[in-house]
């Protein structure tokens, strides 16, 4: 994956750009803050980085800033609101409409044996619908094969908010090597926990401990507040391993 070109809103990005990025004029899949200008002009809609997955043949623009827009296939933290006859009503973000959770959405569930969600329950999830004229859907099951695939409700822990940007890079199969994060990774080496990532910017973490579980959020949020390289996370973390 290549990164670290910075563009702005309303630039045309050039044939030698993109080429140079993506090593090769196939097709490319256009994601988040860009869009394509007939015939065949891409321009930024936001400023940031720009991003290319080769593998995937994706490319967009990340950035810390701006609101969350669901996007089928997504993984998010979701927290149900409230429950009517077919699904639940979840909260993704403040400024999104609840997204739709249906009561059968989970891992071996029948209309007798579906989960009691309350207000405030947070599921982990996946968008399967997403448009503007339309309230989005989440699943916490493979509709493929069934299987929950680490989605469903967590207990215990704690939330924590982070960037879109940032979320985007923890979410990424090689952390350190496409992401610039080490910090999750160091601390995983000394220390046991849990988390799950949410493309809507939170992510929720437990341990054995909250004082080790608050400490391994608010180094994510310092992380991604401060924009902190691999050298200063490795220190950051030695600093949080003390504490803990």
């Amino acid at each position: 994956m290549a990164t670290g070109i910075l563009v702005l809103p309303g630039e045309e990005l050039s044939n030698d750009v993109l080429f140079a990025e993506t090593k090769s004029s196939s097709p490319l899949k256009l994601g988040p803050g860009l869009r394509h200008v007939p015939p065949s002009a891409i321009t930024p809609t936001i400023a940031g980085f720009l991003f290319v997955d080769h593998k995937k043949r994706a490319i967009w623009v990340e950035s810390n800033s701006g609101r969350y827009i669901p996007q089928i296939n997504d993984v998010v933290l979701a927290t149900v609101h409230h429950s009517s006859t077919d699904c639940f009503h979840c909260a993704l973000t403040p400024q999104t409409t609840f997204a739709q959770l249906p009561h059968l959405a989970f891992e071996g569930v029948s209309k007798k044996t579906r989960p009691q969600l309350l207000h405030g329950s947070l599921v982990y999830a996946k968008v399967t619908s997403a448009s503007k004229h339309m309230d989005p859907k989440i699943t916490c099951c493979n509709p493929s094969t069934g299987k929950s695939d680490g989605m469903g409700e967590l207990k215990a822990g704690m939330v924590f908010d982070i960037s879109l940007g940032m979320a985007r890079r923890l979410l990424l199969a090689k952390q350190k090597e496409d992401g610039r994060i080490a910090v999750l990774e160091e601390i995983a080496e000394k220390v046991p926990f849990e988390i799950a990532i949410g493309r809507n910017g939170k992510i929720w973490v437990n341990s054995a401990e909250i004082k080790r579980t608050l400490s391994i959020g608010k180094a994510v949020q310092e992380t991604d507040e401060q924009s902190l390289d691999i050298d200063e996370q490795k220190k950051l973390v030695r600093r949080v391993l003390k504490g803990i």
